[in-house]
């Protein structure tokens, strides 16, 4: 005979278990943005280092190279983007350095921001690249970001 769990605890197994799914999706979409933020990391350190992609980045006012002062802009939006990746994984929960929990609540809601801000200045470009590339890529980390903030629970502070 088959034995099946008391009718009373059934909603808590299903609740945890919904939690469960719900927190591999908030690290799913973590993961996600991380690999997008990286991808862009790497776009800025190739511009800082003279990669002839100056159409594809600030505005593609520049052809090939992108002059000095944008190189050392690039270099430290870079690092700036590996931070997004921080923030991002450490909100889902992924330990991979300790930042206090109001940077990461509060990062996830300003990565929002900045990107939906970044989208609308891509879209608007008169660069292809950024119009047809960045914008749209930007809109698809505001929307994972926001999925991040809204779905992911506070980090516990013992670690």
């Amino acid at each position: 005979m088959m034995e099946y769990p008391c009718p009373l605890h059934l909603p808590k197994l299903l609740e945890r278990s919904e939690l469960e799914v719900a927190k591999e999706a908030v690290r799913v979409a973590a993961m996600a943005a991380a690999i997008c933020f990286l991808v862009i990391a790497a776009f800025q350190v190739a511009l800082a280092l003279g990669a002839p992609l100056g159409r594809a980045a600030w505005g593609g006012a520049y052809d090939e190279q992108l002059p000095m002062g944008l190189r050392i802009a690039s270099g430290v939006a870079a690092g700036v983007w590996v931070l997004a990746t921080l923030i991002v994984l450490g909100r889902a929960g992924f330990r991979v350095v300790r930042l206090p929990y109001g940077v990461l609540r509060w990062g996830t809601w300003v990565l929002v921001g900045l990107l939906f801000v970044g989208a609308l200045m891509n879209v608007a470009s008169s660069s292809g690249w950024e119009r047809f590339g960045w914008g749209p890529l930007a809109l698809i980390l505001v929307a994972l970001c926001l999925f991040v903030a809204l779905g992911a629970e506070p980090v516990s502070v013992s670690g």
